[in-house]
């Protein structure tokens, strides 16, 4: 007897109508999502976008995801796990409400590493709203005057501090993405150090400098 075929349902997400109306961002994740059911031989029974921002919980078009979900006894499916949500409360009550679902990039995780991974997600974007809130009341602490456009030299000097904020986003965003990954390729069974870099070798991952993984690499990020 032939085993029937596992239904999904997948969920896009953008942050701005801009990027809803380009395709900028929601074409990657449209192709992650397809490669992976692909691979898996799941049935694709429907696909929702939202165009919201990840912070807020009241999305109609997941609502509507989740429905099909529970006609079609389908599993939710989406690029990466940041796409549902950064709030450790609003993954708790999608878990709670017996839908399943799997996140492309983390595809192994079990409840609790993803309530891990929300819960880390939850603290970067607190502390960068921290940060920026911290920058801009420093900058006016020193006189400059927020707005103004005829102070070019305040501006100029808040443009540096701005590429400084965003260069340690970036910074933070990459570790993230390594700390995903490391996770990853220890849940499939790759616990020492070598093994891992000889892992992410064998998967063509880059390392920070571009090159290739050494232990001394991997060491450093693993602490």
């Amino acid at each position: 007897m032939a085993r029937a075929v596992m239904r999904c349902v997948a969920y896009y997400r953008v942050s701005t109508v801009k990027q809803g109306a380009s395709g900028l961002g929601l074409e990657a994740q449209q192709m992650s999502v397809s490669e992976y059911v692909g691979r898996q031989g799941w049935e694709l029974v429907g696909s929702f976008t939202e165009i919201e921002s990840g912070k807020k919980a009241d999305r109609p078009q997941l609502l509507k995801a989740l429905e099909h979900c529970r006609r079609y006894k389908a599993t939710l499916v989406i690029a990466k796990l940041d796409r549902l949500a950064r709030n450790v409360a609003f993954v708790s009550n999608l878990m709670e409400a017996g839908t399943d679902f799997v996140a492309v990039d983390f595809p192994h995780a079990n409840r609790l590493t993803i309530h891990i991974l929300a819960a880390v997600a939850e603290h970067e974007r607190e502390a960068i709203s921290a940060r920026t809130k911290a920058a801009l009341a420093a900058a006016k602490a020193r006189g400059v005057k927020l707005g103004n456009p005829n102070g070019a030299a305040a501006l100029a000097g808040l443009g540096n501090q701005a590429a400084v904020a965003a260069n340690r986003i970036k910074t933070e965003q990459r570790r993230m993405e390594y700390a995903r990954l490391f996770a990853e390729i220890k849940s499939e069974g790759f616990s020492t150090i070598s093994s891992i870099v000889l892992e992410l070798n064998r998967r063509g991952v880059p390392s920070p400098r571009g090159g290739k993984w050494h232990l001394a690499t991997v060491h450093r990020h693993l602490k």
